[in-house]
């Protein structure tokens, strides 16, 4: 199976859509930090211009369901939703963590990836993640929402650290000795190219579900809260 793949992310200040078609990937990425809900429908009907389709010849949407920033978040879903309801397609939520892992992977041979967003309020939204079959991120034990000095380091310094939660100070003084990491990406953000290979073997593994049940993933509930007053995680 060769599903076509229509994705799309805007969980961080990168606002992206891929589409990918065999081997063949359009895709659009700006790092524009607003301005997201304006842009975003507009780079759909781009790659879908450039790659010769319309919304109905896509087998599913594929959309960053976060962790990431919170109104980023609702709109990638919302426009997922939309999209998905219009051309009656399923959707397939990707982790935006796992996007950062994926482009560390590519990019840089990454074999073990600490993704890292900044999350704000003095924490990160983290997960580790292992190459896996096809050269596809896979997640180990679970996505976590915590203070940089939290973040489990592997022992045996055999990983690498992207996202943007690498540029916070805290968390780059941590690696450092003997569990130092091989390489930090501190740049490399969610991208809707990696969320396109990602939820297409989601989607062959039968992982979409309907557009009603598209929902996104924050691992913070209680962003409304002061800090001093939420308990430490």
């Amino acid at each position: 199976m060769n599903a076509r793949i229509l994705a799309l992310d805007t969980a961080t200040e990168a606002c992206s859509v891929a589409l990918l078609d065999g081997e063949r990937c359009e895709a659009r990425y700006e790092e524009i930090g607003r301005g997201h809900a304006e842009r975003i429908l507009p780079m759909v009907r781009e790659v879908l211009a450039a790659g010769d389709c319309e919304l109905k010849d896509v087998d599913a949407i594929a959309v960053g369901r976060g962790p990431g920033a919170f109104t980023g978040v609702r709109i990638a879903i919302s426009i997922a939703q939309g999209l998905a309801f219009g051309a009656d397609k399923p959707v397939v939520l990707v982790s935006d963590l796992a996007a950062v892992a994926q482009r560390a992977v590519n990019e840089a041979g990454a074999g073990r990836v600490i993704a890292a967003l900044d999350a704000r309020m003095g924490e990160v939204y983290w997960g580790l993640y292992a190459r896996g079959a096809r050269g596809l991120v896979e997640l180990m034990e679970q996505e976590h929402v915590s203070s940089p000095d939290r973040v489990a380091l592997p022992a045996d310094g055999s990983w690498q650290g992207a996202g943007s939660g690498w540029q916070l100070e805290e968390l780059r003084n941590r690696s450092a000795g003997g569990t130092a990491a091989q390489a930090l990406h501190p740049r490399l953000l969610p991208r809707a190219r990696e969320i396109a290979d990602l939820g297409r073997a989601a989607f062959e593994r039968g992982e979409s579900v309907p557009p009603h049940q598209a929902l996104p993933v924050y691992l913070r509930d209680d962003v409304a809260v002061p800090l001093s007053q939420r308990s430490k995680k």
